[in-house]
This record gives structure tokens, sequence and C-alpha cells, in this order.
């Protein structure tokens, strides 16, 4: 799966579903998609948040967008979500795993980040799970979309292979099964969880399940509740 910055329950219930999670970064940057974009609670309605990147295109795999170097754009961001979620019941134990993975020490793409996000996230669930960089790991970037997801298994020995719903539209289970790979396909759960007092608004980033629910909930009622197919 593409590295999305701080993405919604529903990718980590994909993380939570495997084994081996590969993250897909030498592929087509996605233009008003969310790798650099996401939404957080601010006074009861969603506001979209943007990541501020270089010269961004789909022409370019997501490992080569740059980061632009604008600590003040981050500095914004975590005052904006010091703001709304201060009075959060988990505010306190979230807030600093934020300012750790928003500083761009260390980080010059927005793929970069992105994993940075996803991996500390993990971290402060205490998720543990086997990371694996395809642009680091595999040489296959001839193979096109569903034969190169087949090989990146292959050469894993995994004979498993979970998508979320939305590659029924291009990934068919007799393909992958004829190729030795069992496809599966999660759908999200998103259950509801109080926000303060206002009315639910679902599929923010995980900031804002990580503000208002404790871990062990996340891990115990809101990971598991994918449906897999």
């Amino acid at each position: 799966m593409q590295p999305y910055v701080f993405p919604y329950i529903g990718y980590f219930q994909l993380v939570y579903a495997t084994d081996v999670y590969v993250l897909y970064d030498d592929v087509n940057f996605i233009n008003r998609g969310w790798i650099n974009r996401n939404r957080i609670l601010v006074n009861g309605k969603e506001m979209l948040f943007t990541i501020p990147c270089k010269d961004a295109s789909q022409n370019k795999l997501i490992n080569e967008v740059e980061l632009h170097d604008d600590p003040k754009a981050m500095q914004k961001l975590l005052a904006t979500i010091k703001m709304a979620y201060a009075k959060a019941p988990h505010f306190s134990a979230v807030f600093p795993m934020l300012e750790d993975t928003l500083q761009l020490q260390g980080v010059t793409t927005i793929a970069d980040l992105a994993i940075r996000s996803i991996t500390n996230t993990c971290s402060y669930l205490g998720l543990q799970r086997t990371f694996k960089l395809s642009s680091a790991e595999y040489t296959n970037q001839q193979l096109k979309k569903a034969d190169r997801l087949i090989d990146i298994c292959h050469i894993e020995g995994i004979n498993e292979y979970v998508n979320l719903a939305g590659g029924k539209e291009i990934y068919t289970k007799e393909y992958y099964a004829e190729r030795g790979v069992e496809l599966e396909f999660l759908t999200p759960a998103c259950k509801e969880y109080p926000q303060f007092k206002n009315p639910f608004v679902p599929w923010l980033s995980i900031i804002d399940v990580l503000m208002f629910n404790s871990k062990e909930y996340i891990n115990n009622e809101l990971l598991p509740g994918y449906n897999l197919e």
C-alpha cells in the first residue's frame, strides 16, 4: 500500500490484518490524494490539512517528491492540532508522538514523512509488524499492477495477499489463485466513538482516533473491526 501521512483507521486495520506490510513508495504520486493530506476535527467539523511538497506530480514516484523545507508549516499544523484536541482525553500521550513525527530532521521526501507517521503510530499502539520498503527490497518495477504484487508475495514466500476492498475493481481472486496466491479483500469498519459532544464524523485521520481512544480500546475494538472476504 502507498504510504500516507497519518492515514485513516482503515489503513491501520489493513496493517493489523497482515504479518508483512509492504510500503509501496516507488509507484506514482497521486495529486489531490491522501499521500500528503488528511482530515482532522476542528470545532466539530472536518478540516483538511496538507503537507507542502515541492513540484509534486503524478509523473514522479512517491519517493521522488520532496518536502518543502518549511518548519513553520509543520509548527502551524501542530498548533492547529493542539488547539483542536488539547481537551481530548489522550492528548497528553499522543501529542509528543505527533511532534516527533512532524519535525523535518532526517526526512526529505513525502515518502519519508508518511512512513514515519505510520511506523510511529504503530509503535505508539504497540502494533508490531514487519514493514518492507518496496524501493529498497525489490527490483521488479518493470512488472505492472497485479503481477508485481504477486511477485512480491513469491519473493517473500507468502501465499496470501490482503488488499483493501477497492481493489476489487482491478484485481480478481482467480488471477491470483492461478499464480499460487490467495487474494482477500478487507472492508474497513468505522465504529463510532465520542468526539467531545459533537455528532460523530467518520473516517478522519488516525490522529482523531488516537486523541479520543485508549491504546487498549483501539487494539481490542477498533483495529479488529474490519470484514475480510
